[in-house]
């Protein structure tokens, strides 16, 4: 499906362009437009763009490139490409930005969005988006990529989810609150299968996934100023709730013990490819992967739904996902940049990729987002939260990581291994 759609953009592009822009050899690795173009545009982007190490992506992009350029004449591309370490990358690039020496326009993770934009670096593009346009976003886009002044600063194109995966043939119904889970895990595991499975290892994912159980109470992890206080009040109660909700499943045997060691989804694929868990915690993308994986008949018997809350009305899903930001000061230079947003990114880009869009509409628009299984994803995006973009994240993060490998493990208490968390990451602040 994507290699019929990447083609049918390379000759939708080769058939708007004219013999001598042809000729002019508009894709070079590091350049999409004419070489000799009165003006030019830096564009930074992850493997989201016509360097990609997948060639159906990296066909569809130069495809949509062209076709933008011929509609922007003129100008010319200029390309960059992030290495796979993402993290590292965007605290470079904001370095640079400040200095002056970054990009134009680039690829902002929304993870680090806000840092982006506390740090006064992202030029508004208020200009170029309708009301009606922002007002389609779902609720965290909106809340991401607004300052404080109102203002948009950056275009959020393209998100994914977590959900919960069920096989229908042996949990039918789909769990809506954290005690339906442990019940049907408990199910399953009378009839011989392992029970709920989840993030639970040293790793990112083990965090984000969590999450959602902390922010469906409504509980905070940083103030506005971008101090810790998830474990002081209110958000010290809710944390712990939701920590003692992961550490029942396993002490029961809801969940098996060597949860605690899991850091990577493919394991998730692994066991319901050999019938071994009739449930677990992933993303919206495993979806594509368990139906490559599977034979037909045995994925047929998959679906999914909306993680469970505390009661079936607190719900909360951790959300991430790419923007478009720009940073050059040129009038000119912006404009284009958020129209490679709007015309490359936001609906073509999604398309292209199979990535969930930001808006609401797009779901309608493409065939490939009319499925009931995406449009089930668009309805759980309304619960949607992303990451806090503070700067004492990465810490706050790794200490939650620490703790719950205690907390499942029993080397601690919950009470115990979150003061000890609390302690190192206001430690970590402080400094």
């Amino acid at each position: 499906m994507r290699l019929r759609l990447a083609s049918a953009l390379l000759a939708s592009a080769v058939a708007l362009t004219s013999p001598s822009a042809q000729a002019e050899n508009l894709v070079a690795k590091d350049r999409i437009g004419p070489a000799d173009a009165s003006k030019s545009l830096t564009l930074r982007l992850t493997q989201d763009g016509p360097n990609s190490n997948d060639p159906v992506w990296a066909d569809g992009y130069k495809a949509l490139l062209v076709d933008f350029i011929g509609r922007h004449p003129g100008w010319k591309i200029s390309l960059e490409t992030m290495s796979d370490n993402i993290g590292q990358e965007q605290a470079r690039m904001l370095e640079q930005v400040k200095s002056g020496h970054g990009p134009d326009c680039a690829a902002v993770d929304s993870f680090v969005l806000a840092l982006f934009k506390s740090a006064d670096v992202l030029q508004p593009l208020d200009a170029y988006f309708s009301k009606e346009d922002v007002a389609d976003l779902f609720p965290f886009v909106r809340e991401g990529i607004t300052g404080k002044d109102g203002r948009i600063y950056a275009w959020w194109w393209d998100t994914d989810l977590r959900v919960l995966y069920r096989n229908k043939e042996i949990v039918p119904d789909a769990p809506q609150t954290w005690d339906d889970l442990k019940a049907a895990a408990l199910v399953s595991k009378d009839q011989g299968l392992e029970g709920v499975l989840f993030n639970g290892g040293r790793w990112e994912g083990t965090t984000f996934d969590w999450l959602a159980n902390f922010w469906s109470q409504g509980g905070k992890l940083v103030d506005e100023a971008g101090k810790p206080v998830f474990a002081a009040g209110e958000n010290r109660d809710k944390f712990l709730k939701a920590v003692r909700y992961y550490k029942d499943l396993v002490d029961s045997g809801a969940a098996p013990k060597r949860v605690a060691t899991i850091s990577n989804y493919d394991e998730f694929n692994a066991a319901a490819a050999a019938g071994t868990t009739a449930l677990f915690v992933g993303g919206n993308w495993q979806l594509g992967q368990l139906k490559n994986t599977m034979e037909p008949e045995e994925f047929a018997k998959w679906t999914f739904s909306e993680l469970p809350g505390p009661t079936a009305d607190q719900r909360a899903t951790g959300t991430g996902g790419w923007t478009i930001g720009a940073f050059a000061k040129d009038p000119e230079k912006v404009a284009l940049c958020a129209a490679l947003a709007k015309e490359v990114y936001s609906g073509p880009g999604n398309a292209l990729q199979m990535q969930l869009p930001t808006a609401k509409a797009l779901y309608d628009k493409y065939e490939v987002f009319k499925t009931p299984e995406n449009q089930a994803f668009a309805k759980a995006l309304q619960h949607g939260q992303a990451r806090p973009g503070a700067t004492i994240y990465p810490e706050l993060s790794n200490q939650i990581q620490i703790m719950m490998g205690d907390v499942l493990s029993g080397t601690k208490t919950p009470e115990a291994a979150l003061d000890a968390a609390d302690a190192a990451v206001q430690a970590a602040y402080a400094r």
